[in-house]
């Protein structure tokens, strides 16, 4: 008995020490945790240089045990996140040099390939920062841009959609409930959602500018300083090729920021009303990202960005100060640049050089043509404030003219006339020598001299395919085909003819106005323009505001591409060679329209001389080249055979020069009579068209009355 009972208090002795030993355990951890504890939330009271070296052993502890492959632990990371809690309310100095080693433990962590730490850590982040916002923040402090920064840096380095998902809804949360509350913080959150546009994930992109687009509909003026970060999130929101709305969205919103800008100027000033931060901060960030998207985008999107740059140059223009419009050209000629440097949207991405000469045709067709355009109407808009820019805007034309792009060069073209019957009125003398200057040098450089020298490559072989359907022709008539680069050259030689047709026309509606030339070219009556005391009346045009030196720098300009043209029409040989390796086509090439349009503008333009009674020293020397020319042309058309295309053309000359010497007083017709008289009458004695016949009855009916009074054709002088 005694020993059963000896072994029953022994078992129950065994289990008594067991339970004392499991409490004493238990009493021991839970002592061990609050000790613990007790650590991290004593840390407060931590000296600045302490708190930052626990935090900063705290973050390596962390790293290790994150670093687990087997199984990370976030025991470290969660106090991590506590005694960011527990130290937030230290004075920022201190706060900031403890947030900058959690901040770095937190931008590795983010962008942990473990996608459960990643998740642990952005939320955590979330957490921390909707309580550090509820602060608020100190005028001329930066604390909040600092500790958003992590969001930042997970947003472009984690390249899980999860995790940026995560990022940007946080972002989201934290506008939406502290948008008040936030200061520096908004170029953080500018930052992410620029990062963001760029994504190819929709539901972040769209989150994304849905929270930007909220925040210009509720919180635009308390954006403060951010104003350039929000509006270059926009334009990378409408530089994703993947979402067309969401880019015309984004550049409407941009347009609101213009919009803004002009009418909260002193917001941008400053407390010291600097008037040039207006443009640096407000203007200048809004014109350039319209051209970054110019400059980026495809054909659609540019297209609406180039509409809008240029819209509010026109309406808000009259504000801008001199300086500021030299930065803005500079702005609107890397348009022009980017064409030159072969980089424009989408041509920097394609490898092949000829998509890339598609992708620079497209684009000097479309975006550069209209540029030129629309900057040509901001100028003669404000030409008041702009007139010293023009040297760098006629350089633009010049350079536009001089590309082997035909719309493009006929753009430019168009444009000088535009720029010229807009606001020529006001030009001074020197912006006529500028325009004058421009005008020769585009003489000169697009005149196609290579025509009248140009012979084949070796490399030109014969073609397949004939002039003609007919496969039994003689080889002397075989189109023959040319090399790669001779067909280019070709197609730079039939731009440059036709940019100096171009040019002529422009000259003359400068000059006349379009409808004078053209009125008086139609017109069979040499007399219809004259009121019944022998006055022509007509449109003067941009004539009067032309110095006679001006005027006659053209006549040298317009003369030289007539002989050009002509002598190259004379050269049989050459153009048939032309013709043989299929220079434009399968007819004999010609310049008759440049050699029949350069004398008859040249010819008005010294008849106008010739009459105008405030140019009287000029008229001797008019007539010298009035008397040359005229004979020349009369002898130049009777030399012409019957069958000659080119005799109906020269037609359109003598009957000018008829109806221009049958406006003349009766001394100096007489004069100029006595010169061409015998070439005159021997075109009466040739074949000749209906309408010349007229003029010429006219003309001689003209003739009678000085002739019956008294003048006698001797010499160079009339005689009674």
């Amino acid at each position: 008995v005694k020993t059963k009972f000896l072994e029953k208090e022994t078992l129950m002795d065994r289990k008594l020490v067991t339970t004392l030993q499991q409490t004493l355990g238990t009493s021991s951890n839970q002592s061990v945790i609050v000790a613990v504890d007790k650590i991290f939330t004593g840390s407060p009271r931590l000296d600045g240089q302490a708190s930052v070296f626990f935090v900063d052993a705290l973050c390596k502890v962390s790293a290790e045990e994150l670093n687990n492959p087997v199984s990370p632990r976030m025991f470290s990371l969660q106090k991590i996140v506590e005694i960011s809690y527990y130290n937030m309310n230290r004075i920022r100095i201190e706060w900031s040099k403890i947030w900058q080693v959690i901040g770095d433990h937190f931008n590795k962590v983010g962008c942990s390939h473990i996608e459960e730490v990643a998740v642990f850590a952005v939320d955590s982040l979330r957490q921390l920062s909707m309580k550090f916002l509820e602060k608020g923040e100190l005028p001329n402090f930066r604390f909040q841009k600092d500790f958003l920064r992590p969001f930042e840096h997970i947003m472009k380095e984690n390249g899980s959609n999860a995790i940026r998902d995560l990022v940007v809804r946080c972002i989201a949360q934290m506008v939406n409930s502290q948008a008040r509350n936030i200061k520096s913080g908004w170029n953080n959150i500018f930052s992410v959602f620029h990062i963001a546009a760029a994504d190819s994930d929709q539901a972040i992109v769209e989150l994304a500018f849905q929270t930007t687009a909220s925040i210009f509909d509720l919180y635009f003026s308390v954006i403060g300083d951010s104003f350039q970060d929000a509006v270059k999130c926009l334009s990378e929101f409408a530089c994703n090729a993947a979402f067309p709305d969401t880019s015309m969205e984004a550049i409407r919103l941009i347009r609101r920021c213009a919009n803004y800008v002009s009418e909260h100027p002193e917001r941008f000033a400053g407390e010291d009303n600097v008037t040039e931060n207006v443009w640096v901060k407000g203007w200048f960030p809004v014109l350039f990202e319209l051209s970054c998207i110019i400059n980026r985008c495809k054909l659609d999107v540019r297209t609406r960005a180039l509409t809008v740059m240029f819209e509010i140059m026109k309406f808000h223009g009259d504000s801008y100060r001199v300086s500021w419009w030299k930065d803005l050209f500079r702005i609107v000629f890397r348009i022009f640049d980017n064409v030159k440097t072969a980089s424009m949207g989408g041509a920097a991405m394609v490898t092949s050089p000829e998509k890339q000469k598609v992708v620079r045709r497209e684009w000097m067709t479309t975006t550069c043509n209209h540029a030129l355009y629309a900057v040509v109407d901001v100028y003669t808009q404000h030409f008041s404030i702009l007139s010293q820019l023009l040297p760098d805007l006629l350089l633009l034309i010049q350079w536009c003219v001089k590309q082997d792009n035909e719309q493009l060069a006929k753009s430019g073209m168009n444009c000088l006339e535009n720029l010229v019957m807009g606001v020529g009125e006001e030009f001074q003398q020197d912006h006529w020598d500028q325009i004058i200057a421009a005008v020769t040098d585009i003489y000169a450089t697009t005149l196609p001299a290579d025509l009248r020298h140009w012979k084949p490559s070796v490399d030109a072989v014969y073609d397949q395919v004939s002039v003609n359907s007919d496969t039994s022709m003689e080889p002397d008539n075989t189109q023959l085909a040319v090399g790669r680069a001779d067909r280019a050259h070709f197609q730079g030689l039939q731009i440059k003819s036709l940019v100096q047709i171009e040019i002529i026309q422009t000259l003359d509606n400068i000059i006349f106005y379009p409808t004078s030339s053209a009125k008086e070219d139609a017109n069979n009556d040499p007399f219809q323009k004259l009121n019944e005391d022998g006055v022509e009346r007509s449109p003067e045009g941009m004539f009067r505001f032309l110095s006679s030196a001006q005027l006659f720098t053209l006549v040298d300009c317009l003369q030289e591409s007539h002989k050009f043209a002509k002598g190259f029409n004379m050269d049989i040989d050459q153009r048939s060679i032309l013709l043989k390796y299929g220079y434009r086509g399968k007819t004999l090439p010609d310049l008759q329209r440049q050699e029949i349009t350069s004398l008859l503008c040249l010819l008005r333009i010294l008849y106008k001389v010739y009459t105008d009674p405030t140019r009287v020293d000029d008229w001797p020397r008019t007539e010298l080249y009035l008397h040359k020319l005229t004979v020349e042309s009369f002898e130049f058309f009777l030399m012409l055979e019957e069958g000659d295309t080119r005799r109906r053309c020269w037609g359109d000359i003598v009957k000018l020069l008829l109806k221009k010497m049958a406006l003349l007083d009766d001394q100096r017709f007489v004069v100029i009579l006595a010169k061409c008289y015998d070439q005159i009458c021997s075109i009466l004695a040739q074949e000749i068209s209906q309408d010349l016949q007229v003029v010429l009855s006219r003309f001689f009916l003209r003739a009678k009355g000085p002739l019956l009074s008294g003048y006698t054709l001797v010499g160079d002088a009339p005689l009674r």
